[in-house]
């Protein structure tokens, strides 16, 4: 009796370490099937040639320009080497070095995995992409950027869809560099990955603040005598400027206004809303994390303070967050959440995500702000925009910055441009802004 008791436990142990198995099993599948399915060559050569994913999808701009395929178990690119170039980083390499490319995070969807069927869909087949990006504006922004660092980008500021997204340098992908490294920081998509000392364009963040918080700010007047001495340092403005309120303290982007007011705003106001508006965040693009933001919050009646006012100090933000930011200014203070992959049918149907950052009437405050006036050099442009001239130090001349948006019927687009060591924000990044925006309308 005891032998067959013992026989039945011995029985029942394995039973449950084989259900014990089989459990962990399904729970490493679930979790992990996508992984196995497209990463991992030893565990799917159906999508795999010579050590290389082939995922079976194309990938389309938004309209309809192929911009990756997979022929004959290869993987193809677009046939012009400027769109191939201009949508790099969009689109990814064959070797996944981008990690923010469609082709990386998109594997899975490309080769329609699911739990059911497998690598493949029902009809054997994988599924397309297609992007919100449009190559002909990618092209055109390479173009303008003429072999310099930087990032162009343009969205639809009610949508969220990203129409250009170009990073600087880049590459053909169908002739990768010969060196594995990353030392020119080719791989790096600048526009979600990278982080920048503002410059001018922060002071429209110290200009919100003062507007919802200080009473009567439209009749304040400052004094800019092109120095600003506090208890622990000096800001200096490039420019005297004399006595202006805040309206002409933004059209002339004087630091000694937005000095003053970060100092009386206080450290913890201008943080608060520069994680308001996810400058100092991260957020996401079409899933992808951006880069974060920075802002520290310096000492009372420091120079460091007034310079975190300006833009400068130790703030940094990622161009996506400032492209989401200045679009909710042109969109009434709602900022919609930016893609660049197209959604499904059922999510198309759907309101674009969204929300509200800042209130109507600071949102169209800001933006009157920032209407350039004299639009000789933006023909046909109904243009709001704030430039910057981001100092970074190390002997390097500034980083150059526009950012804002169109108001033109049919085209409500919100863009941001930046030149790494470029100078002046508005002699050279505001040209390729309208550029592009040219493109755009045109």
């Amino acid at each position: 009796m005891n032998k067959v008791r013992t026989r039945a436990y011995s029985v029942l142990l394995l039973v449950a370490i084989a259900l014990i198995g089989m459990v962990l099993l399904v729970v490493r599948f679930v979790i992990f099937g996508a992984q196995w399915a497209t990463t991992q060559e030893r565990f799917n050569e159906t999508v795999f040639r010579n050590g290389r994913f082939i995922a079976v999808g194309s990938i389309t701009d938004r309209n309809g320009v192929i911009l990756a395929d997979a022929e004959g178990g290869r993987r193809t690119f677009a046939e012009s080497a400027e769109v191939r170039r201009s949508t790099l980083h969009a689109v990814g390499d064959l070797h996944h070095n981008i990690g923010t490319g469609a082709l990386s995070v998109f594997a899975s969807e490309m080769t329609s995995y699911n739990l059911i069927t497998g690598s493949f869909g029902i009809t054997g087949t994988g599924r397309n992409l297609e992007l919100t990006i449009d190559s002909r504006l990618n092209s055109t922004a390479l173009r303008a950027l003429d072999g310099r660092r930087g990032v162009v980008m343009v969205s639809n500021y009610k949508t969220g869809e990203i129409l250009c997204m170009v990073s600087s340098p880049t590459f053909d992908p169908i002739n990768p560099p010969a060196n594995p490294g990353d030392e020119e920081g080719v791989f790096v998509n600048r526009a979600i990955q990278s982080a920048y000392t503002p410059g001018s364009t922060f002071k429209l963040v110290t200009a919100a603040a003062a507007i919802d918080t200080i009473n009567g700010i439209y009749d304040r007047e400052f004094e800019c005598t092109g120095e600003l001495v506090t208890s622990r340092g000096t800001v200096t403005c490039p420019r005297v400027h004399g006595r202006l309120g805040i309206v002409r303290g933004m059209q002339v982007s004087c630091n000694i206004v937005f000095g003053e007011l970060a100092l009386e705003l206080g450290a913890d106001i201008m943080a608060e809303y520069a994680k308001n508006f996810s400058l100092s965040e991260r957020i996401s693009v079409s899933g992808i994390q951006t880069a974060k933001g920075n802002f520290d919050k310096a000492d009372h009646d420091s120079a460091d303070l007034a310079w975190s006012g300006v833009g400068q100090y130790t703030n940094t933000v990622c161009p996506a967050s400032m492209l989401r930011f200045v679009g909710a200014i042109a969109n009434e203070g709602v900022a919609a959440e930016l893609y660049f992959v197209q959604r499904s049918r059922v999510l198309s149907a759907l309101p674009p995500r969204s929300e509200r950052i800042m209130n109507r009437a600071a949102a169209s405050r800001l933006g009157d702000m920032i209407e350039v006036e004299n639009r000789q050099n933006f023909p046909n442009l109904e243009i709001h925009a704030k430039s910057g001239t981001a100092q970074v130090g190390g002997g390097n001349d500034p980083h150059a910055w526009y950012a804002g948006y169109i108001t033109n019927e049919n085209y409500p687009l919100a863009f941001v441009v930046i030149v790494e060591n470029g100078g002046g924000g508005t002699a050279i990044a505001a040209p390729i802004a309208n550029r592009v925006l040219q493109e755009a309308i045109g």
